[in-house]
């Protein structure tokens, strides 16, 4: 009998070792919104917006009712700092977004709700009251993702997923520009974003972080999982987590 029990301990071990090697991350039904911040090392007034980002770690609607993701923009850099997480990738994003709003310029720090640009910080990012579909994600390493979307009833795709790779408990000391001298604390900064297509009529894709993908390293790592109208920037559906890259 000790033998007996002794192997069905094992057995439930190796099972439950077995579900904590892989990562399921899923949305409810209802809509989760996706909350991006425009920010620059450069910029001396990103810094407040930061660490108003930086508080929502301890939100207890992240992950549920929002999903923050931090893009360094490049055209900062020309001012005598290059912000290391910087890419002109995320300042083209930003840029895309003024010409769907119409507008004659882009500045840091700059939220954006659902696609939508925000006025003000005191903006309720609880989750809205619609049915968007259900996003699942799965992953054995952090690295390789399995993306299913179930829209909800009636609506249709075709529909690009997005991933992107985020770094926190980040300190970066900076050396020149307005931020000289200081050192900047960085949370859901994106370190890296792939994308794929989910054709329509289909129901899920894969998304991997590419070797070159993920251009820095962070003490803590979380994804931000999203996905939109084909060729769209607004965000339908949206879901994340911490993970641990392997």
């Amino acid at each position: 009998m000790k033998s007996l029990l002794s192997a069905l301990g094992a057995v439930i071990l190796i099972t439950a070792a077995s579900m904590q090697g892989a990562t399921h991350l899923q949305s409810g039904p209802r809509h989760t919104s996706l909350l991006e911040l425009f920010t620059s090392e450069g910029c001396s007034s990103c810094p407040p917006a930061e660490a108003r980002f930086s508080a929502l770690k301890g939100d207890a609607g992240l992950w549920r009712s929002f999903v923050p993701v931090a893009f360094h923009v490049d055209y900062w850099d020309r001012l005598g700092w290059r912000d290391r997480y910087s890419l002109a990738s995320f300042t083209a994003r930003q840029n895309s977004y003024a010409q769907l709003w119409h507008s004659e310029s882009v500045y840091t720090p700059a939220f954006v709700l659902d696609g939508k640009g925000l006025k003000s910080w005191a903006a309720n990012l609880r989750q809205p009251n619609e049915n968007s579909g259900i996003l699942s994600a799965t992953s054995d390493d952090g690295r390789k993702w399995t993306i299913t979307f179930a829209p909800s009833s009636g609506t249709k795709g075709p529909w690009d997923a997005h991933v992107a790779w985020l770094g926190a408990d980040i300190s970066s000391p900076v050396g020149a520009g307005e931020n000289e001298g200081r050192k900047l604390e960085h949370d859901f900064v994106v370190l890296g974003i792939e994308q794929a297509s989910i054709p329509d009529g289909a129901k899920q894709t894969n998304i991997s972080l590419t070797n070159k993908g993920l251009t820095q390293t962070a003490p803590r790592y979380a994804v931000a999982i999203w996905v939109t109208r084909h060729d769209e920037l607004t965000p339908v559906q949206a879901t994340g987590g911490w993970i641990a890259l392997r």
